[in-house]
C-alpha cells in the first residue's frame, strides 16, 4: 500500500575486488536508514489545536473558488486526483471548476473552464489518462498568454488554483503566482476587469501535484502513476519471460525514463534482469565485455533466457547514448545469442491505474485543497507530497531546484552525485540491485548456516523475499537452507539446502515455492530443537503473517527450556490481512488490494449498465479493516465496513438512506464493502438481506464473497521490490547478530535483542524485539492495537459524500527541503 517515506552508490560495475563483498553489503545495510529522497524533516512538526477547537471543514471554503488543471504528460491517478480535489472542495462550501485541455484552456477560458459538481466525476476513478484534458501550451510561456489565463480567473472569482503535472507545469505556476499583481494591475489599467474584482482577486494561491511516470520530481517518494506505469512494464515483462524461456531468447526491452532511470531500475529489480542502464549511473568504459560475461554465466547456470533493461535515457560515461539496438547488436555478434528488442512506449501512460496510484492522488487531493483554502498572501507556493505514509506539503521552487541539479550533476558527468540526489530509496534500490545481479557467492564461506521458510497463509511477495534472502545469504558466505511447510516441515526435518540458481526465477511467482503452514511451533519443540542441532542451523529468518510472530514469540519462550533455540531470530511480515504488529506494510497486502480494486471495477461497470443496483463484497482480512478500507478508498466504494470501526443497525440504516439518496442522482449505484470479520451477527447475507428488503422499489442488491482470489496472482512490482529489499535487510541483520552472538564456535542468542521482526514505520525498515512488540498486539483479534490506515477512512466517507466532519485542528507546516549534503565515499 501506501502506501508506502546513505550511502552512496558505486557509479558502475566493477569487479568485486574494486569494492569488497562486505563493503557493498554495509552500503545496502546503511541506505535502509532515513530521511526520505532529497530532504531532512523535522520531525512531526504539527501546529497545535486551535483554543477555539477543531475547525469545520464544512465551511471552510464558503465563499472561495477553486480550479484545478493537469497538465504536461498525463500519467495514470490524476484522474483520482482531480476527483478529490473537486469532492473535497465541494464538501468544504466552495466552488470548482474544470480547467480543460491544461494552461491552454485557461488562456482561451470560455467553455474550457466550466464548474464541476459532485457526479461530473462520478466513474472517474478507474480510468487512465486525465479526462480533463491536457496540452502543451506555448500561449501560456508569454506574458499576454497569462494575462489572458489571469482575466478568465478573475471573471469567475477564482483564486484558488491546483496544478497537476510535472516539473515544468509547476514551474509555470509559480511564475504565474509571481506575477500575478502586476496582471492584475496591467488588466486594471486597460480596462481588463473593475477595481472591485481586483481587490476581490488580489492574490492567487497555487498547490501542486506531481503526476509523472517516471517519478523524476525529487521531495516526494512517489509521484502520482509511477505505480500504475510499473504494472504496465511488469505485465509485459513476465509474458515476454514465458516466450523467452521457450525459444532460448535474449530480450532487451525498453522502458521510459529520459533523465530518470527509476521504472529501469524497479523493472530490473522486479523482474531479476541480467542487466540493466540507468542514465544516473553509467556502466564503466568496458561495459561490453562485462555484460556478455554476465549473461554467458547466467545461461551457464542453467537460465534459458536473459533480459535486459533499458532506460530510454542511458548514456555511457561520455555521455554517449546507449540504444536498445546497439545492445541487441553486441549480443549477437559476441555470443550469438537469439536477440529481440521490446520498446515499450507510451502503453506505460496507458491502462487503470494501480490501487496505490488511486490512493496516493486521493490523499494528495484532499490535502491539495486543505492547503488552498488555509493559504495566506505569505504563504508560497507549494507542492502536495508523500513521505512514508504522511501526505506533507513543500515549498514548490525548493523541489523543483534539487530536480534540476540532478540533471545538471549527469550534464557535468557528477554521477554519484546525481545518484545520490535521487535521495536514499533511490541509492537503496540501486545498491540491492547490484548486490543481487553482479555479486556471485565468494569462494571462502563464512561457515555459518541460516535458514529460510514461509509461515502462515501464502502471500504473493514471499517468493520474491525467498529469492533474496537465499541470494544476499549465498553472497555473505552462509550454506543456506531451505525449510518447507513451516514449523511443520521443520520438526518433521523437511530441510534441503538451497542454491543460487534454485531461486533464480522465483521474484515473479504467487504463492510459496517452499510451502507454508499456520502450524505453530509450541507443540513440536524437542522435533524442532533436534533437527536445529542435525542441520547445524545459526539463525533463522520466518517470512509469513500473524503465525510467523506469533510462532517467533513461542520460539523465544522456549529458550528456556531448549539451548537449540538460542539463535538469533527474523521475522518478515509476509500476509494479504496486513496485520502483523510492527510493521505500517506487509508483503502481500499490495497485491491481494489491486485484486479487490480490479473486481471491483468489473462490479462496478456491471452495476453502472443495470442501474439502480447496490453490490455487496465481502473482503479478507480476518478482524484486520486493512484491505476493505484501501479498496474502498481506491475503488470508490459508497461505504467499508469493519471491525476496528464498530457500527449498529442504525449505521446500516444510515447507509441504506444514503444509498436511497443517491438512486436520485444520475449515479444510480451503489458499492458496499464489508471486511469477513467486522461483525459476527452482521454478517455478509445479513447485510445482503437488509439492503435488499429496506431499498425494496428503489434499488435491487447482489453480493460477492471474494474468498481465497485474494492470495493468489502475480506479486505487484511493490510486492515484489519490497520483498527483495526486505529480505536483503533481514540478511545483513541476522549475519551481525550471528557474529555477535558467537562464543567459540557456537552460537548463543538469549536476548530480547536477538529475536527482531522487521517493519516498514513511516520511512524506514526498523527492527523491533518481537517480545517488546507484544504489547502492542490484541492477540484475541490478531492485529495490532495502532493502525496508522485508520486515520482514512474521514476521506472515504467524505468522498461519498457522507456530511462527517473533517478535524482540521491539527494543521501540518509548510516543511522546508534541505539540499543533500553530498557525503564523500570514504567517510562511510
Amino acid at each position: 500500500m501506501v502506501a508506502v517515506p546513505v550511502a552512496p552508490a558505486l557509479s558502475r560495475f566493477v569487479a568485486p575486488a574494486a569494492l569488497s563483498v562486505a563493503a557493498l553489503l554495509l552500503l545496502v545495510l546503511l541506505s535502509f536508514l532515513p530521511p526520505g529522497p532529497g530532504r531532512r524533516r523535522s520531525a512531526g512538526r504539527k501546529m497545535p489545536p486551535s483554543p477555539a477547537g477543531p475547525q469545520h471543514a464544512e465551511t471552510l471554503g464558503a465563499g472561495k473558488a477553486i480550479a484545478v488543471l493537469t497538465s504536461g504528460g498525463d500519467a495514470q491517478g490524476m484522474n483520482a486526483a482531480v476527483r478529490a480535489v473537486v469532492r473535497v472542495g465541494i464538501y468544504t462550501g466552495a466552488k470548482v471548476f474544470f480547467v480543460c485541455e491544461g494552461y491552454q484552456g485557461l488562456v482561451d477560458g470560455g467553455e474550457h473552464i466550466k464548474e464541476a459538481t459532485w457526479e461530473s466525476v462520478s466513474m472517474m476513478l478507474q480510468l487512465g489518462g486525465t479526462v480533463i484534458g491536457s496540452a502543451r501550451c506555448q500561449d501560456f510561456r508569454t506574458r499576454e498568454g497569462r494575462l489572458r489565463a489571469a482575466r478568465n480567473l478573475v471573471k469567475r472569482g477564482i483564486t484558488n488554483l491546483c496544478v497537476i503535472g510535472g516539473d515544468g507545469s509547476l514551474t509555470g505556476a509559480d511564475t504565474f503566482r509571481a506575477e500575478w499583481g502586476g496582471l492584475l494591475a496591467e488588466l486594471l489599467k486597460t480596462g481588463g476587469i473593475t477595481a472591485e474584482e481586483a481587490q476581490r482577486s488580489s492574490h492567487l494561491n497555487i498547490v501542486g501535484m506531481v503526476g509523472s511516470i517516471d517519478n523524476d520530481f525529487c521531495g516526494t517518494d512517489m509521484t502520482i502513476g509511477t505505480d500504475s506505469a510499473l504494472h504496465r512494464i511488469m505485465e509485459i515483462v513476465d509474458a515476454i519471460t514465458t516466450t523467452a524461456q521457450s525459444h532460448q531468447r535474449t530480450f532487451v526491452l525498453e522502458v521510459m525514463g529520459r533523465h530518470c532511470g527509476y521504472l529501469a531500475l524497479i523493472t530490473a529489480l522486479a523482474c531479476g534482469a541480467d542487466w540493466v542502464f540507468i542514465p544516473e549511473s553509467p556502466p564503466e568504459d568496458n561495459w561490453e565485455e562485462h555484460l556478455c560475461r554476465r549473461l554467458a554465466e547466467t545461461r551457464d547456470g542453467g537460465s534459458r533466457l536473459n533480459i535486459i533493461i533499458v532506460a530510454e535515457g542511458a548514456i555511457d560515461k561520455h555521455g554517449k547514448a546507449i540504444t536498445s539496438d546497439e545492445i541487441k547488436a553486441l549480443v549477437v555478434k559476441r555470443l550469438g545469442y537469439d536477440t529481440r528488442v521490446t520498446i515499450l512506449g507510451h502503453v506505460q501512460r496507458g491502462g487503470t491505474p494501480s490501487a496505490f496510484d488511486r490512493i496516493l492522488a486521493s490523499r494528495m487531493g484532499v490535502e491539495a485543497v486543505m492547503a488552498l483554502l488555509e493559504g495566506t498572501p505569505e504563504t508560497p507556493a507549494c507542492v502536495v507530497s508523500l513521505s512514508g505514509n504522511q501526505a506533507v506539503r513543500l515549498p514548490l521552487m525548493e523541489c523543483v531546484q534539487v530536480t534540476k541539479d540532478v540533471t545538471t550533476a549527469m550534464n557535468e558527468g557528477r554521477f554519484e552525485d546525481a545518484v545520490k540526489l535521487r535521495g536514499r530509496s533511490f541509492q537503496n534500490n540501486w545498491n540491492v540491485y547490484k548486490l543481487l545481479a553482479h555479486i556471485r557467492p565468494p569462494a571462502t564461506k563464512s561457515g555459518y548456516t541460516v535458514a529460510v521458510m514461509n509461515v502462515g497463509a501464502p502471500a504473493a511477495g514471499m517468493n520474491a523475499a525467498v529469492r533474496s534472502t537465499v541470494r544476499i545469504g549465498l553472497i555473505h558466505g552462509h550454506r543456506m537452507l531451505g525449510v518447507h511447510d513451516g514449523f511443520e516441515g521443520l520438526a518433521f526435518g523437511m530441510v534441503e539446502e538451497i542454491g543460487w540458481n534454485t531461486v533464480g526465477s522465483w521474484t515473479g511467482l504467487g504463492g510459496s515455492k517452499l510451502g507454508t503452514k499456520r502450524t505453530l511451533p509450541k507443540k513440536h519443540f524437542e522435533e524442532i530443537s533436534a533437527n536445529i542441532s542435525k542441520f547445524g542451523i545459526h539463525g533463522l529468518i520466518i517470512i509469513g503473517g500473524f503465525e510467523a510472530f506469533t510462532g517467533g514469540l513461542e520460539l523465544v519462550e522456549g529458550r528456556a527450556r531448549f539451548e537449540e533455540l538460542c539463535i538469533p531470530l527474523c521475522i518478515v511480515p509476509a500476509t494479504v490481512s496486513n496485520n502483523v504488529p510492527g510493521s505500517d506494510f506487509s508483503i502481500g497486502a499490495d497485491t491481494a488490494l489491486n485484486t479487490i480494486t480490479t473486481t471491483c471495477d468489473l462490479i462496478k461497470q456491471s452495476a453502472a449498465g443495470t442501474k439502480r443496483r447496490v453490490f455487496i463484497i465481502e473482503t479478507m482480512g480476518g478482524f484486520c479493516g486493512y484491505l476493505a478500507t484501501m479498496a474502498g478508498l481506491a475503488a470508490g466504494a459508497d461505504a467499508a465496513y469493519i471491525f476496528e470501526e464498530p457500527f449498529s443497525s442504525r449505521d446500516l440504516q444510515a447507509n441504506v438512506d444514503h444509498l436511497t439518496e443517491k438512486m436520485k442522482t444520475t449515479v444510480k449505484r451503489g458499492l458496499v464493502l464489508r471486511n469477513e470479520r467486522c461483525n459476527e451477527n452482521y454478517t455478509t447475507d445479513f447485510i445482503y438481506n437488509l439492503y435488499c428488503e429496506e431499498g425494496k422499489g428503489i434499488f435491487d442488491c447482489r453480493k460477492n464473497v471474494l474468498g481465497h482470489m485474494q492470495q493468489g496472482g502475480s506479486p505487484t512490482p511493490f510486492d515484489r521490490n519490497f520483498g527483495t529489499k526486505m529480505g536483503a535487510k533481514a540478511v545483513a541483520w541476522i549475519t551481525g547478530k550471528i557474529k555477535e552472538c558467537s562464543r567459540h564456535g557456537r552460537i548463543f542468542a538469549n536476548t530480547a535483542d536477538s529475536a527482531c521482526l522487521l517493519g516498514m514505520r513511516k520511512r524506514s525498515l526498523v527492527f523491533q524485539p518481537i517480545a517488546e512488540l507484544r504489547q502492542q498486539t490484541d492477540f484475541e483479534h490478531r492485529i495490532p492495537k495502532e493502525q496508522w490506515w485508520l486515520k482514512l477512512r474521514p476521506i472515504l466517507k467524505i468522498l461519498a459524500k457522507y456530511n462527517i466532519e473533517l478535524d482540521t485542528s491539527e494543521k501540518a507546516h509548510l516543511e522546508h527541503l534541505t539540499r543533500k549534503v553530498l557525503v564523500p565515499e570514504a567517510t562511510l
